[in-house]
C-alpha cells in the first residue's frame, strides 16, 4: 500500500528531488555508521568520527589512510536497486536530481547524471602540492600514506569532520530542493548537520520519507514508508 501511495505521488508530481544518506548504500554492502551494525559501533583503536576528522588526518595520516582503505574503498561494490532505478527515473525526465550525503559513487555508475555530493567523493583524489588527479584505485592499492610523484601526500576529496562542505555543491543542491515540489528522502538519520537542515529549504507538496527507522522529520512528512530503500524504490514503475 504504502509503495502504490508513493506511485501516486511521483506520478502527480512535476518535479521530483531525492536526498539519500548512507542507507541508500547498504544494500550494496557498504556499512551505514549510526546503526547496530554501523561504524561507530564498532571498535577501533580512535573512535571512527576522530580518524574521520582533518586534524587526525593532518597528525596521524598513516591511521588515518590504514582505517580509510579498510572501510571507505570495499572492493566490488555495485550499484543496487535503489541506485538503478532512480538513474532509471531521470532518464525517463521523472527525477530532476538526486542529493546524496554518500562518497561511494554508486549513483553515478549507475547511470545518474545529476547528482550533488555534499560530502565528496572517494572516487576523486587530488596531491596537495601540486594538485594532480588520483584514482581511488590508486589509493587503495597504495601503502602507507599515498604521495604524489611530486611527493606531496595525496588526499581523498571527501569532507572530513572539521572541514567545510562545498560552497558550490550546496548551492546547486539548494537549488533543486527548493523548487522541487516532490522531495524523497531515503536511508538517512537526518541527524548530522548541515546536511539534515537541507530539509528546511523544502517547500513542495510532498515530503517522503523511506527509511528503516524513525527520523526527526517523520511528523512534516505526507507519506513515511520503513523499509529498505532499495526494495521500495524497486516497486516503482517508471
Amino acid at each position: 500500500m504504502s509503495i502504490q501511495a508513493l506511485q501516486k505521488i511521483i506520478d502527480s508530481s512535476r518535479r521530483v528531488v531525492f536526498f539519500g544518506g548512507a542507507g541508500v548504500s547498504t544494500e550494496s554492502g557498504i556499512p551505514d555508521f549510526r546503526s547496530k551494525d554501523g561504524l561507530y559501533n564498532q571498535k577501533y583503536k580512535y573512535p571512527p568520527e576522530v580518524m574521520l576528522s582533518r586534524s587526525f588526518f593532518d597528525t596521524h595520516p598513516k591511521e588515518f589512510f590504514d582505517f580509510y582503505r579498510d572501510k571507505l574503498l570495499p572492493e566490488g561494490v555495485k550499484p543496487n536497486k535503489a541506485h538503478l532505478k532512480l538513474a532509471e527515473m531521470e532518464k525517463a525526465g521523472r527525477l530532476s536530481a538526486v542529493v546524496t550525503q554518500n562518497i561511494d559513487g554508486l549513483h553515478q555508475a549507475a547511470g545518474s547524471k545529476n547528482v550533488f555530493e555534499l560530502h565528496g567523493s572517494v572516487h576523486r583524489n587530488y596531491c596537495m602540492d601540486c594538485g594532480k588527479f588520483y584514482t581511488s584505485d590508486y589509493i587503495k592499492n597504495s601503502e602507507g600514506v599515498p604521495r604524489c610523484e611530486c611527493g606531496g601526500v595525496i588526499k581523498p576529496d571527501v569532507v572530513l569532520y572539521e572541514e567545510g562542505l562545498d560552497n558550490a555543491t550546496v548551492t546547486g543542491a539548494l537549488r533543486e530542493i527548493s523548487s522541487a515540489d516532490t522531495l524523497i528522502v531515503a536511508g538517512t538519520s537526518l541527524s548530522v548537520y548541515p546536511a539534515a537542515g537541507f530539509l528546511d529549504y523544502f517547500r513542495g507538496k510532498n515530503l517522503v520519507l523511506i527509511n528503516r527507522d524513525p527520523t526527526p522529520a517523520d511528523s512534516r512528512a505526507q507519506l513515511v514508508i520503513r523499509g529498505k530503500v532499495g526494495e521500495v524504490l524497486d516497486g516503482i514503475k517508471v
